[in-house]
């Protein structure tokens, strides 16, 4: 009987979890969901198993494994080499955010999320290059089918929350099929915040599939001695401009983190 009071409990517990972790995503009117891997103590955590099995298009976050190919396949000699802007661009898109079109580093373009920049070394890599990298890495469905240089914010090519982890966690590792130099590069462009004691290392994204935005942020946070990583894939109808949409990614993300105590 004290056994089943114990169990009950942990399943109580657990639940109301769950509910507050489902009221931080309607709070932000989104749905979709956070899933989280401790690596020292090889848990994971979903606040929807289901949806962190479901693969989208990646948006931006691609831009993490786009890096490390540019870079392996010599594309690209480092993070500082200057990629010149042609002159020419979306309308619609030069409206949006017209202060990223102009020359830039690679590493500036990572941090800004200028897309042009990597549909530009997505020409110099070719689509053999990324078959067999993306292979290799098992990111992804594989489906490159979309023609043009984008196929990671249109078309078919998808990835999970959960394949999204799985990623990282090789990448904080090593255990990818890059050079070190090359890995090593990719970590330092990937810190977004740090202090004496943590680092955040990630990258997110945004892009839409019929009249629904798609919101990511995926990245991993190292902390005495230990590393969390995290994938938040939030979804909106487009009915309306959500001001807060871009931010919920994070907010969301970070309540979760510090809920599960893997963060201050």
């Amino acid at each position: 009987m004290r056994i089943f009071c114990f169990l009950l409990l942990l399943l109580f517990s657990f639940h109301a979890k769950a509910q507050d972790f489902s009221k931080l995503f309607s709070d932000c009117q989104v749905t979709g969901s956070t899933t989280v891997f401790d690596l020292k103590n090889n848990k994971w955590f979903f606040t929807n198993e289901r949806d962190a099995d479901s693969a989208t298009l990646p948006a931006s976050t691609f831009k993490i494994i786009n890096l490390l190919i540019a870079l392996e396949t010599k594309s690209i000699r480092d993070e500082s080499e200057v990629v010149k802007w042609r002159g020419q661009t979306d309308t619609v898109l030069y409206g949006y955010r017209p202060e990223i079109y102009h020359d830039m580093t690679v590493k500036e373009a990572f941090e800004v999320s200028a897309g042009w920049v990597f549909m530009e070394l997505s020409d110099r890599i070719g689509r053999k290059a990324y078959a067999r990298y993306l292979t290799l890495c098992g990111y992804g469905n594989g489906d490159l089918s979309k023609a043009g240089a984008d196929f990671w914010n249109y078309g078919p090519f998808a990835i999970s929350p959960k394949s999204q982890v799985a990623f990282l966690v090789k990448l904080q590792q090593g255990k990818l099929p890059f050079s070190k130099r090359n890995i090593d590069i990719v970590k330092r462009v990937m810190v977004t915040d740090s202090t004496a004691s943590y680092a955040f290392r990630s990258k997110t994204g945004w892009t839409r599939v019929n009249g629904k935005d798609i919101g990511w942020w995926v990245g991993y946070v190292e902390r005495n001695g230990n590393a969390y990583f995290f994938a938040t894939r939030i979804l909106k109808e487009r009915a309306a401009i959500n001001t807060q949409f871009a931010q919920c990614r994070k907010n969301i993300t970070k309540e979760i983190l510090r809920k599960l105590g893997m963060m201050e």
